[in-house]
């Protein structure tokens, strides 16, 4: 098995070289946040969706158009506001008088990167128009069904702050995001830098260094990145713990009302793997599973009214997993 991982990590090597230069391109732009930065690319690499939640004024919406400019892929750039309808998203039919016909109008999810800003100021029904897109790379109008192209990848911004105006996301769909991240502010350093670098006036140009082909390329190298049964077993024992914790002697089922799905096993591995991409190896190690945990889990769990009571935070209680479960 050595010597296919050494062949895997030598695929990784050919096809990982614009990960420098996209980091790079988007250092022009963004300012710090490597850690928003990197998550993005994992998320890219492993074919998954972002849910970005953080204050305003943090550069969520500059990094994902950024990142979107950088890549040779359509992007569309979608403002959900409480008046917004499910047509506004996948499309509608158009009733043509002439011909007596309906065409079909395609809506703006019809596209590579797909930049879902704030969406929790949309109401459920305009939310759920997203499950089929996200899910099954597929969009229903009227009676026809139209396949997205790939790649294909929803990047949602959310508020955490503002409560008047917004709409909790049904479970459903937080659960279709692989990676849901938590950005804070910059530190004293960086945000001197920011204000040297932004010129409101003159925007910083970002080149293209990534072709649609070479992203599908990269996609299938992580899909064979080798993941030891020794791994397997620690994804699923982190999983299996937010349901059973008193499995690994975890004294927190009080604080759990229900734990992560079967779906989160899956996307562990996926984000494991393009993980194990962005640093050069060929086969996954623990410590590329327990970087992207956080990440993969924390709105997974739905916490207890008991936790609340405690503000205890599911992040919290990953990290009590993350401390408990045995490393192999």
């Amino acid at each position: 098995m050595s010597v296919n991982v050494d062949a895997v990590r030598r695929n990784v090597e050919e096809h990982a070289s614009f990960v420098s230069h996209l980091r790079e391109e988007i250092g022009r732009v963004i300012v710090g946040q490597q850690y928003m930065v990197d998550r993005l690319m994992t998320a890219m690499l492993a074919n998954g969706h972002v849910l970005i939640e953080g204050v305003p004024g943090l550069a969520k919406t500059t990094a994902v158009t950024t990142l979107a400019q950088a890549m040779d892929c359509s992007f569309r750039r979608i403002q959900f506001t409480p008046d917004l309808l499910p047509a506004d998203l996948i499309g509608t039919l158009i009733y043509t008088p002439k011909t007596g016909e309906f065409v079909t109008r395609k809506g703006p999810v019809f596209g590579n990167i797909i930049l879902a800003d704030e969406i929790n100021r949309a109401p459920a029904k305009v939310q759920s128009a997203l499950l089929e897109s996200m899910q099954e790379r597929q969009v229903t109008i009227g009676e026809e069904t139209y396949p997205l192209e790939e790649p294909f990848m929803v990047l949602a911004t959310q508020n955490p702050i503002e409560q008047e105006g917004t709409y909790p996301l049904p479970e459903a769909q937080v659960d279709r995001f692989m990676l849901k991240l938590r950005i804070t502010y910059p530190s004293r350093q960086e945000e001197r830098e920011i204000m040297d670098r932004v010129d409101l006036l003159h925007p910083t140009p970002v080149s293209t260094v990534v072709t649609k082909e070479q992203l599908l390329q990269a996609r299938e190298v992580v899909n064979q990145i080798y993941v030891d049964d020794k791994a397997k077993n620690y994804i699923v024992d982190l999983v299996y713990a937010t349901r059973e914790p008193e499995a690994f002697d975890i004294p927190i089922r009080n604080l759990i009302e229900y734990g992560a799905s079967p779906r989160a096993s899956i996307y562990l591995q996926q984000a494991s793997r393009a993980m194990a991409f962005l640093q050069g190896e060929g086969n996954v190690f623990p410590n590329d599973v327990k970087q992207v945990a956080m990440d993969v889990l924390r709105h997974r769990i739905k916490v207890s009214y008991e936790a609340e009571a405690e503000n205890i935070t599911s992040e919290d209680i990953i990290r009590r997993i993350l401390e408990s479960v045995p490393v192999p």
